[in-house]
């Protein structure tokens, strides 16, 4: 799994939580969604997959680092 993909089924895997970067890391590395020694340059790529998903509208960022799925909009 790409890294992108890894940060954002990590958030899929718990959908009403904010979650700190290190923790979407973390894990995605327990899930074995990401491997750093056969992918190097993981770590950064879900970084900046983040903040680009973040930049998109694709997830939220809650506050610095922090990021969660998208709320439903109410009604």
């Amino acid at each position: 799994m790409d890294p992108r993909e890894a940060a954002l089924q990590v958030l899929r895997d718990d959908p009403e939580a904010e979650l700190h970067w290190t923790v979407i890391w973390d894990r995605a590395l327990k899930a074995g969604y990401v491997d750093p020694f056969t992918q190097a340059g993981a770590r950064d790529e879900v970084v900046a997959a983040l903040s680009a998903e973040a930049r998109s509208g694709g997830i939220e960022k809650t506050s610095k680092g922090t990021y969660r799925l998208p709320r439903a909009s109410p009604g």
